[in-house]
């Protein structure tokens, strides 16, 4: 029982590069509307979220450019689309509250990772603002300042 359950809250994929070109603000959790191929190929790791990214569209938040491989023997009678915009489930004001930052405050909604909770896929997602260049220049130096830190509290 114990291995299932932890079977069930692991993690599909992640967007590595998202949290280096973007500041975080906020995170929000959203389910996802997806067909039954899809979710075959989610249980076999077969996601990335490295090119996705989340826009809004007559008032549903969708997930644009996230690649979903179908998987051979589960989309035989078919057509699967790897690519085509799913649709993210939030509640109503949370998607007002997206609405309105992304228009007047000018943040970008950014796809941070999706994994399983209880059976169910979820995706973390989050209201950002794009970093500039010497932002981005400051994140390695820290990285690697911490980098050496640690070193050297190991060797002592």
């Amino acid at each position: 029982m114990n291995n299932k359950k932890n079977a069930d809250t692991s993690l599909i994929a992640v967007n590595r590069k998202a949290r280096f070109n973007y500041a975080i603000e906020e995170e929000f959790e959203a389910g996802i509307a997806l067909e039954g191929w899809e979710v075959k190929s989610l249980r076999a790791n077969r996601a990335q979220l490295s090119e996705s990214y989340v826009t809004i569209f007559k008032g549903e938040v969708l997930l644009v450019g996230a690649h979903i491989s179908p998987m051979t023997s589960a989309s035989t009678h078919i057509d699967p689309n790897p690519t085509r915009p799913r649709k993210l489930l939030l509640h109503a004001k949370e998607i007002s509250k997206l609405i309105g930052l992304t228009e007047r405050a000018g943040y970008t909604i950014v796809p941070l990772k999706l994994y399983w909770v209880r059976g169910r896929a979820k995706l973390k997602i989050a209201l950002a603002k794009g970093k500039k260049q010497h932002d981005k220049r400051q994140t390695i130096k820290q990285r690697e300042w911490d980098r050496q830190k640690r070193r050297i509290l190991k060797q002592s």
